[in-house]
């Protein structure tokens, strides 16, 4: 059986040993590494529900600056995703990984002390930067280190740290609330400590070496120091150093343009659904007959989270591998539409305690264990190793754009007609989502990335 990953992996040409590799201790620190990112991703996109909740009076905020407060990270993690995805492909992942966490800690704590609105905009927008460039940096070097029978797991592990970020944060703002703090205090708290997470991993990703398939597609070596080095200065890498130029490949190649739409328009679709429902859930959760008090939401929250997402994510990690990307991506987004159409038709469910958060948490499992999961594995998988983070930077973005769009009109469909429109919009997006899915994605699973992609071993590539 091959051994542990090392920088002599470099070296084999067709990734044999690295795609038979065991799950190694080494692979474990990557996916944590790579993980936390997402922690504080979930924490800090889904922690604002609540802050608005504890500012809305304070302040005195229009509909339209609550929106935006909740919905500008999205946006500006689009742009995020764009650049770094971009940047990783030109550069090289490790050349870049670190940085998108330092602009994520800088932004989360600048945001603390936020001395109005407008401000708590500008500076959520610095915030989403560096949770956009998390995605594509952070699923690629997993995807590129990983085994081909585990890499499912492995990918959707370091997503599911998502999973930990959405428990913490409500438990975190349960426990304060009941400290008898002042609420400005309070919302400032929670906000800054979304710098801590980023800054306890920075240095551990600034040391990571970078991933063979980089090197090996450029043919470059990387010395003791962190330094590349060619292989052969007579092949040289037909590497993309213009900005621009690869996202001209990926829509000008007729393989490659089909499956960006695909993973693209999964993910918006996903994300409108999703984040609409999780970045408002104290706004839906008002709908619940007595209008509990903040506390009582977040408790409520924590519960949906603890008992249906954290379950779905786990679900997901280890079905992978074995039900396979395009399998779970179409089981969730079926039973998705189910169940946000069923919180859409049936007359009076939110006066329905426990009907109604069982439903509302059942659509938070069959999104985890489904295509919130699926549709960050599938971009680091089904594209050439020169355009990888490129296409998974776009895929992440796409997914922002409709997160933000799902943000900032959910508030709307709940005061125009409450759960009926809010969720049948979610509904419709799911089964559109569906239907990319079922004509536009592979499938995955035991495939090495390279069979995937299509791309010849370095060794063929060198011959000719």
């Amino acid at each position: 059986m091959a051994g542990p990953i090392s920088l002599s992996d470099c070296n084999d040409p067709d990734f044999t040993r690295l795609d038979s590799a065991p799950v190694s201790a080494q692979l474990w620190k990557i996916m944590f590494i790579s993980g936390m990112g997402f922690f504080t991703d979930a924490y800090d996109l889904f922690i604002i529900g609540i802050v608005m909740t504890l500012i809305k009076s304070q302040w005195h905020i229009s509909p339209l600056e609550e929106s935006l407060v909740a919905s500008t990270a999205l946006l500006s993690s689009a742009l995020g995703a764009l650049l770094f995805g971009r940047i990783a492909d030109m550069l090289g992942r490790k050349r870049i990984y670190g940085f998108e966490v330092l602009v994520l800690a800088a932004g989360a704590l600048a945001c603390s002390f936020a001395p109005n609105i407008l401000w708590l905009i500008g500076l959520r927008f610095l915030l989403g930067i560096g949770i956009g460039g998390d995605y594509p940096v952070s699923a690629t070097i997993m995807s590129e280190y990983a085994c081909k029978q585990h890499r499912g797991l492995l990918v959707s592990l370091v997503f599911s740290m998502q999973a930990a970020g959405l428990i913490v944060g409500p438990l975190f703002a349960a426990g304060l609330l009941s400290t008898g703090l002042s609420h400005d205090l309070i919302w400032r708290i929670l906000v800054g400590a979304g710098a801590l997470p980023p800054l306890a991993v920075y240095w551990q990703r600034r040391k990571l070496r970078e991933t063979p398939r980089f090197l090996s597609a450029n043919n470059l070596t990387e010395d003791e120091s962190g330094h590349f080095v060619p292989i052969d200065q007579n092949h040289a890498a037909n590497q993309s150093i213009s900005f621009w130029d690869g996202f001209h490949r990926l829509v000008t190649d007729e393989t490659m343009l089909p499956r960006l739409i695909g993973a693209s328009g999964a993910w918006f679709l996903m994300d409108a659904a999703y984040y609409g429902n999780t970045v408002s859930s104290p706004l839906v959760l008002s709908a619940l007959a007595g209008h509990p008090d903040l506390r009582h939401k977040a408790l409520t929250q924590l519960f949906i989270f603890v008992v249906f997402a954290a379950p779905g994510y786990l679900a997901a990690a280890l079905g992978m591998d074995r039900i396979g990307r395009k399998g779970i991506q179409t089981i969730g987004f079926a039973l998705m539409a189910a169940a946000f159409s069923l919180m859409a038709l049936i007359p009076g469910i939110a006066t329905m305690t426990v009907p109604f958060v069982v439903l509302y948490g059942l659509s938070f499992f069959f999104t985890e264990f489904g295509p919130n999961t699926t549709t960050f594995v599938y971009p680091s998988e089904i594209f050439p190793v020169r355009v990888r983070t490129t296409a998974h930077g776009v895929a992440a973005a796409m997914g922002k754009v409709g997160g933000f769009l799902g943000v900032f009109l959910f508030p709307y469909l709940m005061r125009w007609h409450g759960l009926a429109a809010a969720e049948s919009t979610a509904a419709v997006a799911s089964v559109a989502g569906l239907v990319l899915t079922i004509a536009l994605l592979p499938e995955t699973k035991g495939k090495s990335l390279e069979e995937l992609s299509m791309e010849e071993p370095r060794e063929l590539r060198r011959a000719a």
